[in-house]
């Protein structure tokens, strides 16, 4: 799928949140092929930790995903309905309150503020609309452009998982950081719902 076709497809897509310039929408089977080619990308493989593997393999998954309720997967979308990344609430555990966020963005949306407007809005769905109480990230240790981008959505480091991934024949520290709800509250911005 192209991206003039896909922006065809998207325009048209169900916004269920949206953020600072940016809208979500659910993930759907049919996005596989976006995901695999962001996810393939070598830089966003390398600092996610994922192997890209196969289409049919990404598209099993999306689909297991979309089973599982302790989860969501969206589609973040321009104002014009260019998709430009995915971000996601996985791991959610409702007792305790926690969950991970994980993003991704296509490599011609990266360094524009959106990896922030998407963070916002995932923290402000997680702690405005759902029982959250802490929502963790992790990424390389050396991977300045994510911390960079966490740090500006709030999230404070927390420590390092030592040597707990390995890419390219080297082992890699993660750095784990985190937002508490406290702190989402503490925070001096307008909610995805102020916009």
């Amino acid at each position: 799928m192209d991206s003039e076709s896909a922006t065809e497809q998207d325009a048209g897509r169900t916004h269920c949140w949206s953020g600072r310039g940016i809208a979500f929408a659910p993930l759907e089977i049919t996005d596989a092929p976006l995901v695999h080619r962001w996810r393939s990308d070598p830089a966003a493989a390398h600092e996610t930790g994922v192997w890209p593997g196969s289409l049919y393999e990404l598209t099993e998954r999306i689909e297991r995903h979309l089973d599982d309720n302790s989860r969501d997967d969206f589609l973040v979308l321009l104002p014009d309905g260019t998709p430009a990344g995915i971000v996601a609430l996985h791991d959610q555990q409702l007792a305790e309150g926690t969950a991970e966020a994980y993003l991704i963005l296509d490599r011609e949306h990266r360094g524009r503020g959106l990896g922030v407007a998407a963070l916002d809005a995932l923290t402000d769905l997680a702690f405005g609309e759902l029982p959250m109480q802490r929502i963790e990230a992790f990424t390389h240790t050396d991977n300045a452009p994510a911390l960079s981008v966490l740090g500006a959505a709030g999230f404070t480091p927390e420590g390092v998982r030592r040597s707990s991934c390995l890419h390219r024949g080297r082992r890699y520290d993660n750095a784990v950081l985190s937002l508490l709800r406290t702190e989402w509250e503490a925070l001096d911005r307008p909610r995805s719902w102020e916009l």
